[in-house]
């Protein structure tokens, strides 16, 4: 059983018709994803975070509006050096809304992203919301 606002997922695998490299390549990850609910974070959206695990790219999280989302109808976020959206889109409310959370929790999710954060549950504690409004 996960503490209150946790769900472990894992990311659906892509279709048959990509191959592993296009796989890879879109971004798609083999391992867990924990889901932060609104209550949570304080933002409008599901923040997914996750450690790097095999990634060749920096920091990133996801979010979308509901957590029954596909993987590829998901918003992918980068973190660092700026926060931008490199694959979806959000309107600009939002994004403010995801930079002012993301600019609070930052050295969460990168001490998570790179395992210095080994469990889910200790990042899920030092996660830090917004008020709602704040933006």
């Amino acid at each position: 059983m996960h503490p209150k606002g946790i769900v472990q997922t894992t990311n659906e695998k892509r279709s048959a018709r990509l191959g592993p490299s296009e796989d890879y390549a879109q971004g798609q990850a083999d391992f867990e994803m924990a889901n932060l609910r609104p209550e949570r974070t304080g933002l409008p959206l599901i923040v997914f975070i996750s450690q790097k695990g095999g990634a060749r790219h920096d920091v990133r999280i996801k979010v979308a509006r509901d957590a029954r989302v596909r993987p590829s109808e998901m918003v992918t976020v980068a973190i660092r050096p700026s926060v931008r959206v490199v694959r979806g889109r959000l309107d600009a409310h939002d994004l403010a809304l995801l930079t002012q959370w993301i600019d609070v929790n930052r050295d969460t999710l990168i001490d998570y992203w790179n395992g210095s954060i080994e469990y889910t549950e200790d990042a899920m504690n030092a996660i830090k919301p917004i008020k709602p409004g704040s933006a």
